[in-house]
């Protein structure tokens, strides 16, 4: 079938796109945020096309794909049908609830007829309130990372977007404190001036300029410590694949996050994971995969206990791999997906 979607998360849509259907993909002459086309650090099949405004009225298509609120609107202004009454349209959530109080944070999408949300997690659906509108869950998958795990860097290695910006969402006030256990690499994008900024602010993010007293004014001073921290801006995703599976460990540092398909990448390499055990991580990665506490103390001695310990990290990293591709792996998403898009049409028609 053809399928209409937004280039919105790379990862995700890569394992999406790598199905068996016709998947079109809107792009703009500025390739802003509703028109970025295809990826250019992710390897996309050809099965894959760039469509424009102006030519999706006068296309085929079978299902539209949403993952932002103002999709809806864009998608019959760019086809001239409605989704979800003219053609059938599926909102996938990639999110956890961001603003106000959590546990009665109500989805844009909640109490509708016209669409199914679908969750990437099990705590996206526990924790948003969707209403009526029907919901299920499609577990994440990867494309399989074309490196295997080496951990010959006594380095530990990170991917967050940008991580200054989002500050105590992502833990960047936590990465100090591992960063004097050994050095650290911090992936991805929005990364430049990581380090500058971990030197200039105060543990809660204010700059250091910043006269008013801390929250916390007893903080730990090893938070306030930038040394050891190396941000690499944006690598091809299978570069950055060839560099994190040198490193001893990963680090799953976020707090409020849905769940990064990095560190499914990081486990489908073979890397033992520490990691704050908040939102879907408790349930991705399993005791004998990594370590996974709400103290961050435990975190860094488990790191500290890695670095020193390479046949305990090549263990728990091998147990990673081994669950990354029995829950994660892409024939299983791809199936998963396949079913649902195949429901969703034949109810449609």
């Amino acid at each position: 079938m053809n399928i209409l979607l937004w280039h919105v998360h790379g990862s995700w849509t890569t394992a999406f796109v790598h199905g068996r259907h016709h998947y079109l993909v809107p792009v703009t002459p500025d390739r802003g945020p509703y028109g970025l086309g295809r990826a250019r650090t992710y390897p996309w099949p050809d099965t894959v096309t760039e469509i424009t405004p102006d030519q999706l009225p006068h296309t085929d298509v079978d299902l539209v794909i949403l993952q932002r609120p103002e999709e809806l609107d864009l998608a019959q202004e760019w086809l001239r049908r409605r989704p979800g009454h003219d053609l059938p349209a599926i909102y996938v959530e990639h999110n956890t609830p961001k603003d106000g109080n959590v546990p009665n944070s109500r989805h844009p999408m909640a109490d509708r007829d016209d669409l199914l949300i679908a969750h990437v997690t099990g705590f996206n659906q526990l924790f948003w309130d969707t209403g009526s509108t029907r919901t299920t869950v499609v577990d994440h998958g990867i494309v399989p990372p074309r490196v295997d795990y080496s951990g010959e860097l006594d380095r530990l290695a990170v991917v967050i977007n940008e991580p200054v910006r989002r500050w105590r969402v992502t833990g960047t006030d936590l990465l100090p404190r591992f960063a004097r256990v050994a050095p650290l690499d911090v992936y991805g994008m929005g990364v430049a001036g990581l380090a500058e900024a971990l030197a200039t602010r105060t543990p809660d993010g204010r700059s250091a300029g910043d006269r008013r007293p801390p929250p916390d004014p007893a903080g730990d001073p090893a938070s306030r410590t930038a040394t050891g921290v190396t941000a690499h801006e944006d690598l091809p995703q299978a570069r950055m694949h060839e560099e994190l599976a040198r490193r001893r460990a990963y680090l799953h540092l976020c707090r409020w996050t849905s769940l990064g398909l990095s560190l499914i990448e990081a486990m489908a390499i073979g890397m033992p994971v520490v990691a704050l055990a908040t939102t879907e991580a408790v349930d991705a990665v399993p005791p004998d995969a990594g370590v996974l506490s709400t103290r961050v103390d435990t975190l860094v001695e488990a790191a500290r206990w890695l670095m020193d310990d390479r046949d305990a990290a090549y263990r728990m990293g091998a147990r990673a791999r081994e669950v990354a591709k029995e829950r994660f792996g892409l024939d299983r998403f791809l199936a998963d997906w396949d079913r649902l898009l195949e429901e969703e049409t034949c109810a449609s028609r």
